[in-house]
């Protein structure tokens, strides 16, 4: 072939290759264009429903269909309820002193969280041309954030109230926070030094004018906003505006008093106080420290790129989001209106979206606060150690003990370190042939990791799918991907439109008698770390019906599938949300014919509302229904005719709780499931998720009473109202907290090897 053929034929490949790319962009465009307009037509058609069923409503049927909003509460709102049931925490005297610290932190961590998520989803939502309404209280976009809003205001007037009060009590064990009121003259003179030697030298003060536009405040740190003005009257000048950025990593930020040990001041306050140094040409009108907080929700689809590796793509992403726009702003000081105003235009955000705080606007530094008082252990709670486990002697190899009974391990009271165990001994065994696992969240020194690398060293098939959109630890995965790739794993990255938020794990071995599988399924991710702060389930199961069916599960995740089918498992987005609606729906038929029904849930949040208006349904029927709900529950109990034999408990305590138990009918006829996924439609219908059947009547046993623990406990369980509030339970006149029980019955249960 000549020069000129092989020219040509180079001009038609890439021809050919414009054109294959042309085509899948209108693919895809075609795709979302279908999608759109099938989400508008389900919009219509249950409108329309409501209206019929409203139209036709008669004695004895039905009644949420009327009226949605007295049936249901905002998703938004109660979050936001949950996370005042942390800050409560935070001011229970019954909660160790430095553990309440740890509640206050939390509390606004929860709350930078939340507004970079969903408040950053629900303002681009409010940008759209079409308006956005929530389906279960008909409220808009711009409706929920002016409603968010007003709440966080009056939830911050009682963190600064909680605060107050925390710093207070630490004062009489020698910690204080103090401001330069307190200070005599002579320490005043030492924290001047301080600031011009070891502070100064390392801010960078940015004056605004037209030719120094307004500087990218990168999100949550700390800044101080100046308002300057002219010397001695002078009108040379007008009034500006200053930035000066707080946070660095150079100067510690709590800052100790040398003359008075055990008080401090922030690096924020001292450079507020002495602010007026960095301008010598000017007075300082006004001053406060200032904190953005900005969008982070960003679909992965958005910044889809087909030329691109998907680990690029994500940190792509990561890199966007860092830009995006804020959402919030706080300041610690009251500013004129005008200067508020401009601030407002600037950020590019509504004056209500500028939020005075009376405390410290980030509160990390109260972990360091807790260093200094380790020594009185009265002050924090108890040591608890993770125990060996109940089903298993961890002296012994662990393969043998699971192929002849299944075994369910209970975080935090049970350690995690049984599982490594198992991955350690997978890794070395002649007899397995393949490991297959789904990480969504792991530690950042991971053993998983190591164990799974250890394996592919040992000349196993390792196949691991990590899911780089876990949000927020992104970057973390991107990196255990490629050491897991470097090590000779085989990687998949997600599932397309569909988050792999499942927990499961596949030891495949191959011996004499055939293969047979060792199969772990959790509720709660393969961290190390999160497995001391998080109640969690994982059930671990030689039973082959389990085992091919999640087999298939994650086979259809190597072709970029979901399954359609199954018979034991429940995996979402297609056999999940339809099998627990049919589990429902079969204690309804007990209960029309007057047999004993029970539905007991435990999940971290209920927003789904085909299962809501089922579990209502139920409700009416007669069924007994108990629900633990953590955080968000968008159904309200206790509604006569409706919903009055529903009862809701939220547990917040020194642990998340965070297991999924789904139960169904009474007795030893029940069907018990641990799972992965929330009652959330994101979960359901829109993630890979998993849940696992317990078979074994004593592990059944084992999280009958998990669950009828978390039900009696009235120290730390709240119960839900029909209003939406939550209110103490008073019941027995020793106060039961389920994870002190629990970890108490760990202790005495384990077996001393």
């Amino acid at each position: 072939m000549g020069k000129k053929e092989r020219e040509e034929k180079k001009v038609e490949r890439k021809e050919a290759k414009k054109q294959e790319k042309t085509l899948k962009k209108a693919e895809k465009k075609e795709k979302k264009e279908e999608k759109k307009e099938k989400k508008q037509s389900l919009k219509k058609t249950e409108k329309n429903s409501v209206k019929k069923a409203a139209k036709h409503q008669v004695a004895g049927t039905p009644v949420f269909a009327q009226s949605k909003e007295k049936h249901f509460t905002n998703r938004e709102l109660s979050w936001l309820e949950f996370n005042e049931r942390v800050l409560n925490e935070a001011g229970n005297p019954r909660v160790p002193l430095a553990e309440r610290l740890t509640f206050v932190s939390i509390y606004q961590s929860n709350l930078d969280e939340f507004f970079q998520v969903r408040v950053g989803t629900l303002m681009v939502q409010m940008h759209s041309d079409e308006v956005i309404r929530d389906n279960k209280t008909d409220l808009t976009s711009a409706e929920q954030v002016q409603a968010i809003v007003k709440r966080v205001t009056g939830l911050e007037e009682k963190k600064a109230r909680i605060y107050e009060q925390l710093m207070g009590e630490l004062e009489p064990h020698g910690i204080r926070i103090i401001n330069f009121n307190k200070l005599s003259v002579d320490e005043g003179k030492i924290l001047e030094a301080y600031f011009d030697n070891q502070i100064a030298p390392f801010l960078a003060p940015f004056i605004l004018d037209k030719k120094q536009p307004f500087p990218f405040l990168n999100n949550k740190e700390l800044y101080a906003l100046v308002v300057l003005e002219g010397k001695n009257g002078k009108k040379n000048s007008r009034n500006r505006i200053a930035i000066i950025p707080c946070t660095n990593s150079v100067f510690k930020r709590l800052i100790e008093i040398p003359t008075r040990p055990g008080c401090f001041m922030l690096s924020e306050e001292i450079i507020l106080h002495f602010v007026g140094k960095l301008f010598p040409q000017y007075e300082v009108a006004e001053k406060s420290v200032l904190r953005v907080t900005r969008n982070a929700d960003i679909d992965a689809v958005e910044v889809y790129d087909e030329d691109m590796d998907y680990r690029d793509v994500m940190e792509k992403l990561i890199r966007k989001r860092r830009r995006l726009s804020p959402v919030r702003v706080e300041l610690t000081r009251q500013i004129n209106p005008l200067v508020k105003k401009n601030l407002a235009l600037l950020c590019g955000i509504g004056e209500d979206h500028i939020i005075q705080v009376k405390t410290p606007l980030d509160l990390k530094f109260v972990f360091s606060l807790q260093n200094y008082l380790r020594e009185k252990t009265e002050l924090f709670y108890p040591k608890r150690v993770p125990q060996n486990p109940v089903d298993l002697d961890i002296s012994l190899p662990l393969i043998p003990q699971i192929e002849k009974k299944d075994v369910l391990l209970s975080y935090p009271f049970e350690n995690f370190r049984s599982f490594l165990k198992l991955l350690s001994e997978a890794a070395v065994d002649p007899s397995v042939v393949s490991i297959k696992m789904t990480l969504y969240r792991v530690a950042d020194r991971s053993k998983v990791i190591e164990a799974l690398v250890e394996a592919a060293e040992h000349g196993k098939e390792v196949d691991v799918l990590v899911e780089l959109r876990a949000r927020f630890d992104e970057a973390n995965n991107i990196e255990m991907s490629r050491r897991l790739e470097e090590a000779g794993c085989r990687i998949i990255y997600g599932l397309g439109e569909y988050k792999v938020h499942s927990k499961l794990c596949i030891i495949t071995r191959k011996t004499e008698a055939g293969y047979s599988y060792i199969t772990q399924i959790g509720t709660g991710n393969y961290n190390e770390n999160t497995s001391r702060l998080y109640t969690d389930l994982s059930l671990i199961t030689s039973n082959m019906n389990i085992g091919k069916e999640a087999n298939d599960t994650f086979n259809a995740l190597l072709r970029g599938e979901t399954v359609n089918a199954t018979n034991y498992l429940f995996v979402a987005p297609n056999c999940l949300q339809n099998k627990v609606l049919e589990y429902i729906d079969c204690e309804i038929g007990k209960a029309k014919i007057g047999m004993p029904a029970y539905i007991g849930i435990k999940i971290n949040s209920l927003t789904d509302k085909d299962i809501m208006l089922k579990l209502y349904e139920a409700s009416q029927a007669g069924v007994r229904i108990e629900l633990i709900v953590r955080g968000i529950c968008c159904l309200l109990p206790g509604i006569p005719g409706l919903s009055e034999n529903i009862t809701v408990v939220s547990i917040v305590g020194r642990y998340l709780e965070h297991s999924r138990i789904y139960r169904f009918g009474v007795d030893s006829d029940d069907k018990i499931f641990i799972a992965s996924a929330d009652f959330m439609t994101r979960n359901t219908l829109r993630r890979v998720e998993v849940a696992a059947p317990i078979y074994d009547e004593r592990l059944k046993e084992r999280v009958r009473h998990i669950f009828d623990t978390c039900m009696k406990d009235d120290e730390k369980g709240k119960l839900l109202t029909k209003d939406g509030g939550y209110v103490d339970r008073n019941l027995s006149d020793v106060k039961v907290d389920a994870q002190e029980t629990l970890y108490e019955e760990a202790y005495e249960k384990a077996p001393k090897n």
